[in-house]
């Protein structure tokens, strides 16, 4: 079974998507304490990665109980956004996730290099 079969909300704390867009203070501020952050293109990007993945992504991590989190994926066929280090490189995203809080219908999505490794 694949895509997200429930109505979600937009997590209200917006500093979770704007750690995940271009040029905001937030990635900024991640690339000096982490050295990278992993963006989508835009604000356009983001919003249909968003709607392909509760379509039809797929779910993962389930078996991880110390997590806090319902994870959804998917691999896109074009990059849809990057990492950029703070020296200025970038390597290209192909892959995204829905972070769904349990118990919750709250969501923020992700680009990531890959799915999170569960045990």
């Amino acid at each position: 079974m694949s895509g997200i079969k429930r109505e979600l909300t937009p997590d209200a704390r917006s500093s979770l998507f704007d750690k995940h867009l271009p040029g905001t203070s937030q990635v900024e501020r991640l690339l000096r304490k982490e050295g990278k952050a992993h963006v989508f293109n835009d604000r356009a990007t983001l919003d249909a990665v968003t709607e392909a993945i509760i379509d039809r992504g797929y779910l993962t991590g389930v078996e991880d109980e110390t997590d806090d989190y319902e994870r959804y994926g998917l691999f896109f066929d074009d990059a849809i956004g990057y990492q950029i280090r703070s020296e200025g490189s970038r390597i290209p995203l192909y892959y995204a996730e829905i972070k769904i809080i349990k118990g919750t219908d709250k969501y923020h999505v992700i680009p990531r290099t890959r799915p999170r490794r569960t045990n």
